[in-house]
């Protein structure tokens, strides 16, 4: 009887964690495929701007979250003195940070794109070195190294300066903002719950694109089509890739541990080139492969045991990324 029982509480942790691997992985996989989405967004609606889109995103996320934890009373209210870091934090993503990686993807292909969005758990350590004096070891370093050397072969083997400078700079200063994002976010990621500090992020978006957008590009809102494709692609993107995702992966890092949940995000990728030559966006090249093969092989030495920096919390962003 004894031995009956510890084999069911055996089976049940197993299927605890198997669970737990399976939202992991759909975490990955909406957000491999928001970079592809949204690219296709780009190349289906030629009024659509990166305001509009990022705005209409951050619109459908909040119309989700917000009430639905409001329903549940799981929506923690901010403490006084941790307002001007929730603006501060917005303000580097979504508000920078999408206006960066949106403008990027909407100039090069969306497997380059998520290529250099998945470095920025190479570079979180330097801002916490910047910023906190964190040490930073030999596996880091040459895990950068690598990291370039692969998104180098992505450009010379298919992408060519195509994927012009211009997209590399938007891309590159996104990997920029999400350090700096990373160093606002240890000022209060101890006293909210990520999925608060995620809804609380949307909204504050929101408020900051919906008087850009309306200025800046409100003009194009009736030209576009509003088409069910249009709708379906910002709805996925708005519920699964900045909604779903961002609660899957935080069911990982609770059950797993932000170091081992952090691993599935190295094949966003791959799930990203799978998506791009599932729906003719792009075509296969052993370049494309061998270069994110390199990439995801410098990021997972960057992260090995007593690699990172102690105390250095970095979400997915985006993704690393508690992004996309």
């Amino acid at each position: 009887m004894a031995s009956t029982i510890r084999s069911r509480v055996r089976f049940k942790g197993v299927n605890k964690r198997v669970f737990t691997y399976i939202v992991l992985v759909l975490s990955t996989i909406f957000w491999g495929v928001s970079f592809i989405m949204t690219k296709e967004l780009f190349l289906s609606e030629e009024h659509i701007t990166v305001t509009i889109l990022i705005t209409l995103r951050l619109a459908v996320a909040s119309a989700v979250m917000v009430p639905a934890l409001a329903l549940l009373r799981k929506l923690e209210r901010v403490r006084k003195e941790d307002i001007k870091w929730f603006l501060l934090l917005a303000l580097a993503e979504p508000f920078i940070y999408n206006l960066c990686e949106t403008s990027g993807v909407q100039l090069v292909s969306g497997s380059l794109a998520s290529v250099i969005v998945a470095t920025i758990p190479l570079f979180v350590p330097f801002g916490m070195w910047i910023g906190y004096r964190k040490k930073i070891g030999l596996p880091l370093l040459i895990g950068v190294v690598l990291s370039l050397v692969g998104v180098g072969v992505m450009l010379i083997g298919g992408e060519g300066l195509t994927g012009n400078l211009k997209g590399m700079f938007f891309l590159s200063g996104a990997v920029f903002i999400a350090v700096v994002y990373t160093l606002i976010l240890v000022k209060i990621v101890d006293h909210y719950h990520p999925v608060t500090i995620t809804t609380y992020q949307n909204l504050i978006g929101l408020v900051y694109y919906l008087p850009l957008m309306l200025l800046t590009d409100g003009g194009n809102l009736p030209l576009l089509s509003w088409s069910p494709k249009m709708l379906a692609l910002l709805l996925v993107l708005g519920i699964c890739c900045s909604t779903l995702a961002y609660v899957f992966y935080n069911v990982g890092v609770r059950k797993l541990g932000a170091s081992e949940a952090c691993i599935f995000n190295n094949a966003i990728p791959i799930f990203s080139l799978i998506a791009a030559i599932l729906i003719g966006q792009e075509v296969f090249s052993w370049s494309k492969v061998a270069g994110i093969v390199i990439v995801i092989t410098g990021v997972v030495i960057s992260q090995l045991p007593g690699t990172r920096p102690s105390g250095s919390r970095a979400p997915r962003g985006r993704r690393g990324r508690e992004q996309g």
